[in-house]
């Protein structure tokens, strides 16, 4: 598909520069970012969230810019900013509403808004249409119009992403549908998929993470009940993959800026209807719980283990929302560390990918080098990043303290069979 339109992209996150950079390959974009750090890091090459790499950088025409002037010179743009969740599970529209107001004092009459970000449905024509309104003095679907095409980015996957997945689109009336259509169908190779309203599409983004999260909670609630039992959940689960329809789903710790996120988003606008969910808050309780939970058999171990709670050192190997990503936001690990320094358990963490002064920062944690580790009686295998995984008993066992002592593998990855003698394994 052929189009005319310049393109703008409001925010150069983990969704965000893969946008820019697929248009930025097919002609001129405006890349604009509020961090200034982070504009001197993309021209320089650099893109810290690792998901582009420095030769598609340097092979796509992008004006990295924190000057809001520069969106001027655009006239479709594209706003991927995050929306988490704040301290009570409540939808956190600030940096939505703060990217509106930008654009809205740069729009002019013709132009085109389409939002990426996670909301709840509803949330673009009512939250952030009146905020682009106010700034701009413009009338939206006469003067300037509005899309929504709901972000599908994963994290460190290389396989799937974002011209190879297919591109939900919406427009708030048939032109601008069909323009949104084919400004994003002339770089996603996977095609477009034209949703009939922008609630449809914010809806659809919401549900897709939704459904996710609920089949890892049935997961995560299996394991418990499985352990109770005496039985290894991986066990259980390999058996029942063999039957052809059996989906593959893990337990596990869910974080991230999406799947431990948009539920609430939905479960937020249902409420605020009168409608209390249950099946969906249900699941997201049993998920946030799995950190404290997982920390509780580490207590577990070491008292069966005969050794002492308090005082003793526990490593966290793994402290990224998901492997292989630097990516910390909304990470729960950060509840198993938690728990366990409420046992008054001297607990050290350390991850090869993640940043540590955005660990401080965010998180409160000081990551350390491996290097720099003490011996530890208890080492909690977090996150499986490739490395580890690669190096499998050889990544934990030297942590121990003279090589003994218990192992907590969240993911099952270390090979039970191969489990070294005075090692006491348990596997969520």
């Amino acid at each position: 598909m052929m189009h005319t339109r310049k393109i703008s992209v409001v925010g150069l996150g983990y969704v965000g520069l893969p946008v820019a950079v697929a248009f930025g390959k097919h002609g001129r974009v405006v890349g604009f970012d509020i961090s200034p750090t982070r504009i001197a890091e993309l021209k320089d090459g650099h893109d810290r969230t690792r998901e582009v790499r420095r030769s598609e950088l340097a092979e796509a025409d992008i004006l990295f810019s924190s000057d809001p002037k520069d969106l001027k010179t655009a006239d479709f743009h594209i706003v991927a900013v995050p929306t988490p969740v704040d301290h009570a599970k409540r939808p956190d529209l600030g940096a939505l509403l703060s990217a509106s107001e930008i654009v809205g004092r740069e729009l002019k009459v013709g132009d085109i808004v389409v939002y990426e970000s996670t909301v709840y449905p509803g949330a673009t024509e009512e939250a952030c249409v009146p905020v682009l309104e106010r700034h701009c003095g413009l009338r939206s679907g006469r003067d300037f119009f509005v899309g929504y095409s709901p972000e599908r980015i994963n994290p460190g996957d290389t396989e799937h992403t974002f011209t190879a997945i297919t591109k939900v689109v919406s427009g708030q009336d048939p032109k601008t549908l069909e323009t949104v259509a084919e400004v994003y169908g002339s770089v996603v190779r996977a095609g477009v998929h034209r949703a009939p309203s922008i609630k449809v599409a914010e809806a659809a983004k919401v549900i897709e993470n939704t459904q996710r999260d609920l089949n890892i909670s049935l997961m995560n609630e299996l394991a418990l009940i499985f352990n109770r039992m005496g039985i290894d959940t991986r066990d259980v689960l390999d058996a029942s993959g063999s039957k052809w329809n059996f989906l593959p789903f893990d337990p596990g710790l869910v974080g991230g800026h999406c799947i431990g996120v948009d539920p609430y988003y939905l479960t937020h606008k249902a409420q605020v209807l009168g409608y209390i969910p249950q099946v969906i808050l249900a699941g997201r309780s049993i998920n946030d719980g799995m950190g404290t939970y997982i920390a509780g058999q580490v207590i577990k171990h070491l008292i069966h283990a005969g050794g002492s709670v308090k005082g003793s050192t526990v490593t966290v190997l793994g402290f990224t929302f998901k492997e292989n990503v630097p990516d910390l936001r909304n990470t729960r690990v950060i509840d198993i560390v938690t728990e366990l320094r409420d046992y008054a358990v001297n607990v050290q963490v350390t991850d090869p990918l993640a940043d540590r002064a955005e660990a401080r920062e965010t998180c409160g944690i000081d990551l350390l080098p491996e290097e720099a580790l003490a011996p530890a009686d208890a080492v909690v295998f977090a996150v499986p990043h490739h490395d580890y995984v690669a190096k499998g008993w050889q990544a934990v066992v030297p942590l121990l303290r003279d090589g003994r002592g218990v192992v907590v593998d969240v993911k099952a990855k270390l090979p039970r069979e191969h489990c070294p003698p005075g090692v006491r394994l348990w596997r969520l």
